[in-house]
C-alpha cells in the first residue's frame, strides 16, 4: 500500500508537458511539486522531501544528468529520467548518473503512473528475508536496509539495495536479466537489460574492491548474474 501523502517532484522545462504530468499524477492522488529548471529543483528538493523525482534530461542550465548526480550525493530517493528520444547513450548516461528507471517521450500517463507505483513499492525486499547475510567482507542487513563492507556502511540506492538482496537471498543461483527485471523493477520492462547491466555496474563500484574483476557480483556469460559465495 502506498504511503499517505506521496509527493512527486516533476522537473520539466516545457510548461505544457509539466502541466499534463501534474494533472495525470494528481489524478492518482499524489501531490506534485513542479520545477522548470535544475536550479529550482535543487531548492525545492531540500524543502519538500519528495518520494519520487521525475527529471527531464534536457533542462536549461543544470541538465538532468547533473541534477540526478547532485541528488544522489545526499539521497537515495527513486529517480525516473525522461528522454525525448530512444537514444541508448542518453538512457545509459541517465542510469549511470543514478536514475532508477527511464521513460521515453511521448509516454502515456498510465505508463508513468505504473513506473512510479513500482518505484514506491521498492523500499525493502519482498518476501521472507534473513536477518543478516555475510559474504566475505560484505554484510547485508535486509530488515534495516543496510550494507556493510569491512564493517563500514555502504550507501546504495533503493534499487541497488533491492538488486543486491535478490542475488544474496539465493547465493550461487544465476539470475537472468529478465528475472531480475521482474523481481527488482516490479513488472515487465520489455526485456530492457540495460536497466540491469547499468545497476550491476553501479553496484560493483560500491561493493567490490576491484569493480573490473568482481569477487561478489559475478557475470555468468550468456545467462545473467549471480552472487559468489
Amino acid at each position: 500500500m502506498e504511503a499517505v501523502g506521496t509527493r512527486i517532484l516533476a522537473v520539466e522545462d516545457d510548461e505544457r508537458i509539466r502541466s499534463a504530468v501534474k494533472l495525470a499524477l494528481e489524478d492518482e492522488g499524489w501531490t506534485v511539486d513542479e520545477a522548470e529548471s535544475g536550479e529550482v529543483a535543487i531548492e525545492l528538493f531540500n524543502q519538500v522531501v519528495p518520494d519520487v523525482v521525475l527529471i527531464d534530461i534536457m533542462l536549461p542550465g543544470i541538465d538532468g544528468f547533473e541534477l540526478c548526480r547532485t541528488i544522489r550525493r545526499t539521497s537515495d530517493v527513486p529517480v525516473v529520467m525522461v528522454t525525448a528520444r530512444n537514444d541508448t547513450h542518453d538512457i545509459v548516461a541517465g542510469l549511470e548518473a543514478g536514475a532508477d528507471d527511464y521513460l521515453t517521450k511521448p509516454f502515456q500517463a498510465k505508463e508513468l503512473s505504473a513506473r512510479i507505483r513500482a518505484l514506491l513499492r521498492r523500499v525493502r525486499p519482498s518476501g521472507p528475508s534473513h536477518a543478516r547475510l555475510v559474504f566475505g567482507d560484505l554484510e547485508l542487513v535486509p530488515e534495516e536496509g543496510k550494507v556493510l563492507k569491512d564493517g563500514d556502511e555502504v550507501h546504495l540506492t533503493k534499487t541497488e539495495f533491492r538488486l543486491l538482496c535478490e542475488l544474496a537471498e539465493n547465493p550461487g543461483k544465476v539470475f537472468s536479466r529478465e528475472a531480475l527485471l521482474d523481481k527488482v523493477w516490479g513488472y515487465d520492462y520489455f526485456g530492457d537489460g540495460r536497466l540491469v547491466d547499468v545497476h550491476v555496474r553501479r553496484l560493483r563500484t560500491k561493493v567490490e574492491n576491484d569493480p573490473a574483476n568482481p569477487r561478489h557480483v559475478v557475470t555468468v556469460r550468456g545467462l545473467g548474474y549471480r552472487l559468489q559465495t
